[in-house]
């Protein structure tokens, strides 16, 4: 029905409008017969038990999502009963107060902001890994800086308080630097191509599909990356996540998500060509840059994603990726202590997928 419609639709006082239903459901009564009249209300009341459950999950760009957007385009959640609904962000930073607020249900981020906001007080937790960076986050600089020790003094731009943040971090504690010896200067990941063409920004962090754009720019020959997540396998971890609350309440839905994600996953392993297409799409970019950028990520399968709730010191692991990121967001003052990884990951939707229940 069209909006013109409704509105020109008389509009009754409430009590007249709650009084009608009656006196319709008389009328149906009588025309069809009580049997009938039944039978059919039974329908209706099926068709509307039988309505998808709509689940609110925050995103953002990034080429890791790419089993999402697959399953979102090809509706891959419809066989789970559930309409999941990408609600996309610009700045990563904003997810996790979206989530808090209820504005989303679920959310795609990255650990060191679970850490953070658990660590600040906030109940979340990881109810399955995504995937981890393999240089698609990387810290790009002018030819004329090969190495990170050269970052001091420097300008640099980054996202505070965000996956770009905490590179920059991790890279110059490698060299024994700190912030105090750069210069740092506030932006997006979508602001450094434009910062660094300019000529005023030699070093910036960043990641896909902008780092390619920082890459391709004089023809590749001005600008290539110092540090990337290729360096640190693990630490820059892309996960969904959910509230306490929302664990306990819609644990059904939450498995449904999962569900949509891992056959999104086999649609790009089955129809790679296809599902670049889509996630281009998704993205604003082409079907190859897709296939390029996907280089730069790790999208974990489900048998491996056990592993990733595991005790271990492994960086691919939370309790060991975990320790080193709790760490340096105490160093920076983000948190005032670490908190413990169990209350930040939720293994158990993952655990019985995996065992096949």
């Amino acid at each position: 029905m069209s909006s013109h419609l409704l509105t020109s639709l008389p509009t009754l006082p409430a009590t007249e409008r709650r009084a009608s239903r009656p006196s319709l459901a008389r009328r149906v009564l009588s025309l069809l017969g009580k049997p009938a009249a039944a039978l059919a209300l039974a329908g209706a009341a099926t068709v509307a038990s039988a309505a998808p459950t709509t689940v609110k999950v925050g995103s953002l760009v990034w080429i890791g999502y790419g089993p999402f957007y697959v399953a979102d385009a090809l509706d891959l959640y419809k066989k789970y009963d559930l309409k999941v609904s990408l609600q996309m962000f610009s700045d990563p930073a904003l997810i996790p107060p979206a989530l808090v607020g209820g504005a989303v249900d679920l959310a795609m981020v990255t650990y060191d902001q679970v850490i953070g906001q658990v660590g600040a007080g906030q109940a979340m937790r990881v109810v399955m890994p995504i995937d981890y960076s393999n240089g698609g986050d990387a810290i790009v600089a002018a030819k004329s800086i090969t190495k990170v020790a050269d970052f001091k003094g420097k300008k640099i731009g980054f996202n505070p308080l965000s996956p770009s943040d905490f590179l920059l971090t991790y890279a110059l504690k490698t060299v024994g630097l700190a912030e105090r010896d750069i210069t740092p200067v506030s932006m997006t990941p979508e602001a450094v191509p434009a910062a660094m063409a300019s000529g005023q920004m030699p070093i910036g962090v960043t990641y896909e599909p902008s780092l390619s754009q920082v890459l391709s720019q004089g023809g590749g020959s001005k600008f290539h990356v110092v540090f990337s997540s290729k360096n640190a396998p693990g630490l820059i971890a892309d996960v969904l996540v959910a509230q306490d609350k929302t664990i306990k309440a819609r644990p059904k839905e939450i498995t449904g998500v999962i569900r949509g994600y891992l056959d999104g996953l086999a649609y790009m392993k089955a129809k790679p060509d296809e599902a670049a297409k889509i996630i281009g799409k998704a993205m604003g970019i082409s079907a190859q840059e897709v296939r390029e950028q996907m280089a730069g990520v790790y999208n974990i399968p489900l048998a491996e994603m056990p592993k990733a709730f595991a005790k271990s010191k492994e960086t691919t692991s939370y309790h060991g990726s975990g320790a080193i990121i709790g760490e340096l967001l105490k160093a920076k003052g983000q948190i005032k202590a670490v908190p413990p990884i169990e209350a930040t990951i939720d293994g158990q939707f993952v655990n019985a997928l995996a065992a096949g229940k």
